[in-house]
């Protein structure tokens, strides 16, 4: 009787099993949908789709992108969260989501931690300080002078993202106060720069850098450390008036929370190697986005926690913790 209720139990692991080996191999079984929170055109879109491309071609189904901007990025995080967990939704997640929004708003509709899994960290996104070309400010100087004098307003792709935390950063370092105006991504915060409508925008490099080099806008520094390749005429902020300023944003694809294991090392494996292809690498770059793809699954849950902490600080030192 022993010897029956054992082989009934094995029995019943292997049959457990089975469907779990073979979930990587069967994957996807349909089409996949990619929410991006942002609208169409942004960086965050450019590279979603670039990688969904990729993804398509080589797992042999369509990766459908769905633009879900609005609320610092919750609202795709919250449907991607509720989505069935079985790698036939994906989002393409920021630092905002991921690592920031737990800390900005006091009752977030969704939990980074527990209802979405890292999947791949695919790149990094530095950010141009632009301003209307009719504005008297050609540098910091300048506009921590203009600020002081008169209201400015400063646009972002939304609440929370990663524009507002950096004009909110800039604003405490320099001293001055503006005032936030959210977008639904940063290409309709840019064409409303380039109209007038506000005066300071942190924008991705894509939608900014022809405009800037044709007059429409002006730069007046770089997030990061070192220039971009696609902006090399820009100088770092933290070179020209703001000592210390050194901001990326990062792109991860996530999944919901218990997405099986094999489905998440088959995306982590093809994204890392998709993204480090010759041909997604200049295309990121010339975009002014860094590509990363590496890092295993445990190394993207530990290097999420230490962002998370790290800029819980940002954010407290500027004022934005819990007011939403």
């Amino acid at each position: 009787m022993r010897f029956l209720f054992s082989s009934l139990l094995i029995g019943l692991a292997l049959l457990n099993g089975m469907p779990r080996s073979a979930l990587a191999q069967d994957y996807p079984a349909r089409n996949v949908t990619v929410l991006v929170p942002f609208a169409p055109a942004g960086g965050t879109d450019v590279i979603a789709r670039a990688v969904a491309q990729k993804l398509e071609q080589r797992l042999g189904k369509p990766f459908l992108i769905e633009n879900r901007p609005g609320a610092g990025t919750s609202i795709a995080a919250s449907a991607a969260a509720k989505a069935a967990p079985d790698g036939h939704t994906l989002m393409q997640a920021t630092s905002g989501t991921m690592a920031m929004n737990p800390t900005i708003y006091k009752n977030l509709s969704y939990d980074p931690d527990k209802d979405l899994v890292p999947v791949a960290l695919i790149a990094g996104v530095p950010f141009l300080l632009v301003v209307h070309p009719s504005l008297p400010v050609n540098n910091i100087a300048d506009l921590v002078k203009v600020a002081k004098e008169r209201q400015l307003s400063y646009g972002s792709g939304g609440v929370g993202a990663f524009h507002h935390l950096n004009g909110e950063l800039l604003s405490s370092m320099l001293g001055i106060k503006m005032t936030h105006v959210p977008y639904r991504g940063s290409v309709p915060a840019m064409t409303d720069l380039v109209a007038g409508h506000i005066q300071v925008l942190f924008v991705d490099i894509g939608p900014s850098i022809e405009l800037v080099r044709s007059g429409k806008a002006r730069a007046l520094g770089i997030t990061s450390a070192e220039p971009a390749a696609a902006a090399a005429e820009v100088p770092p902020l933290a070179k020209v008036g703001v000592p210390g300023f050194d901001t990326t944003a990062w792109q991860m694809m996530v999944a919901p929370a218990k997405t099986p294991r094999p489905i998440l090392q088959t995306l982590n494996t093809e994204i890392n190697a998709i993204v480090q292809t010759e041909e997604i690498g200049k295309q990121f770059i010339g975009l002014g986005i860094n590509p990363i793809g590496k890092g295993s699954l445990e190394e993207l849950n530990a290097f999420v926690k230490s962002e998370t902490t790290r800029w819980a600080k940002v954010i407290r030192d500027a004022g934005l913790a819990a007011t939403q």
